[in-house]
């Protein structure tokens, strides 16, 4: 084998050797970046349930007339009651409204939770927008204390051009306390949650004291 050739291999070999190891670091980069990344797919798309963010709200309201129901959840695990303060809201696409979650610690000593939230049926997730609310913010509650907790959200009118949901005239808002994350992440939970406004526009934190 004569020189040239020798030197051609080794440069083959070397070039070989630094792709692999771009692959490996590649790969060890996705694997890190995983979860934002499927996070703000979430956010972004609106996928698996998740609520969007960052769009802009029409200037005038639909004339589609849809409802909101609100559910909620306590992990057992969390000494507190947690309900909406109404069952529902009917409201036009396009059109921003307020529900309203009530909380209250039942133990006899301060209670800390976190909440984390998706819509249902999973294909509007990219047409409901939320404002403000209360989830993936800390919330203690000392003995005995309640206090409401408020949502802001809004309806995008595509809903009804879109042929997999303009028959949806229903919406389910579902909220989990759990005692942490970590909680909720070995719940599943954080796979589908929304993303997180801990304040209202006007600067007042996300858990009104009653």
């Amino acid at each position: 084998m004569d020189a040239n050739r020798q030197a051609l291999i080794a440069k083959r070999n070397r070039r070989t050797g630094i792709a692999a190891a771009g692959v490996v670091v590649a790969m060890v980069g996705v694997s890190f970046a995983a979860v934002p990344l499927y996070d703000l797919f979430c956010r972004i798309t609106g996928y698996n349930g998740t609520p969007m963010i960052g769009a802009e709200r029409p200037t005038a309201p639909g004339e589609l007339t849809v409802t909101v129901r609100f559910n909620a959840n306590t992990q057992p695990n969390l000494p507190w009651r947690f309900e909406p303060v109404q069952p529902s809201v009917q409201l036009h696409v396009g059109e921003e409204a307020m529900g309203f979650y009530r909380a209250a610690n039942l133990s006899d000593r301060p209670a800390t939770g976190i909440s984390t939230y998706n819509v249902t049926p999973e294909v509007v997730g990219k047409y409901f927008h939320k404002t403000a609310c209360f989830c993936f913010e800390e919330q203690t509650l000392n003995p005995g204390q309640e206090v409401d907790m408020p949502l802001a959200f809004w309806v995008d009118p595509r809903i009804a051009e879109d042929p997999n949901t303009r028959g949806i005239r229903t919406i389910t808002v579902s909220y989990t306390f759990f005692r942490s994350l970590n909680d909720a992440e070995r719940a599943g939970a954080l796979a589908n949650a929304g993303p997180h406004v801990g304040r209202l526009g006007n600067g007042t934190p996300a858990g009104i004291t009653r």
